[in-house]
């Protein structure tokens, strides 16, 4: 019964693109949670939301594929080079991810998107953020602009609430990656103290109630978030020690599905 609502059928005369199923596959591999709330999405909402989310995908890996700071930033600058040929209007560079988004992007989303590449630049290195201003940066450009991208594609109007839930959201998945970070080298959090994390989670947790998730897909990834982020303000030790609760669950995906409550 409930993996109806994770997947509508596909109605007759209608399919995916073959790049946007090339989408979905990455999705599915590289961001299980995510894909799983685009499959509970409309079938009409599937070829913008799969082909952003494997874009954030790319973009997230692109620092991790090589030890080479140089190669690593070509990398990046490739999707930055892309992106501007979407804004620019010029031929796109063919490839399963840019072919579909530059369907949909509009100038203002692709240059929105490129900031977000831009700040992933912090993941290529290993020094520290350099104050909370250039934390709060990263997550509203990693996690904000996506989330804002995908939502007004799907209708939503009303920006600030849309960027709290993905601030909160945003935090608890970097939360919940501190041990990968901090086994690579990296020094992710400003002030690592178990004070310190209470505080950053409750200014996510604080953040994030100032938007409502509701039935706009879109803002699914941000469901559990904040269970993730009243976890880390109870148990902070949680956080280094990797013990932070998976924030999607079939239960609270579909009841937001349902009752547009998350």
């Amino acid at each position: 019964r409930s993996r109806r609502l994770f997947a509508d059928p596909i109605p007759t005369g209608m399919s995916l693109e073959t790049d946007v199923i090339a989408c979905a596959q990455i999705v599915e591999k590289g961001d299980p949670d995510r894909f799983r709330t685009v499959m509970a999405a409309k079938l009409s909402e599937r070829p913008v939301l799969f082909p952003l989310y494997a874009f954030n995908i790319e973009i997230s890996r692109a620092p991790w594929v090589t030890q080479e700071p140089m190669i690593a930033e070509m990398r990046l600058q490739w999707w930055r080079d892309a992106l501007e040929e979407i804004a620019q209007g010029d031929p796109v560079r063919q490839h399963e991810v840019t072919t579909p988004l530059s369907r949909f992007l509009t100038r203002d989303q692709a240059k929105l998107l490129d900031e977000a590449v831009a700040l992933r630049r912090w993941d290529v290195y290993k020094e520290p953020f350099d104050d909370q201003a250039h934390f709060d940066d990263y997550v509203d450009a990693t996690a904000g602009h996506l989330m804002w991208t995908a939502a007004s594609q799907l209708g939503a109007r009303d920006e600030a609430p849309v960027r709290a839930l993905a601030f909160g959201a945003g935090v608890a998945t970097f939360l919940r990656a501190i041990p990968t970070l901090e086994s690579a080298g990296r020094v992710p959090l400003l002030d690592g103290t178990h004070d310190g994390i209470r505080m950053l989670a409750a200014r996510a947790l604080a953040r994030s109630a100032q938007g409502r998730i509701g039935r706009n897909p879109a803002l699914w990834p941000a469901i559990g978030a904040r269970h993730v982020l009243q976890q880390a303000i109870k148990e902070p030790a949680a956080v280094g020690e990797g013990r932070l609760a998976p924030p999607l669950t079939a239960f609270r995906l579909i009841w937001t599905k349902l009752t547009g409550r998350g």
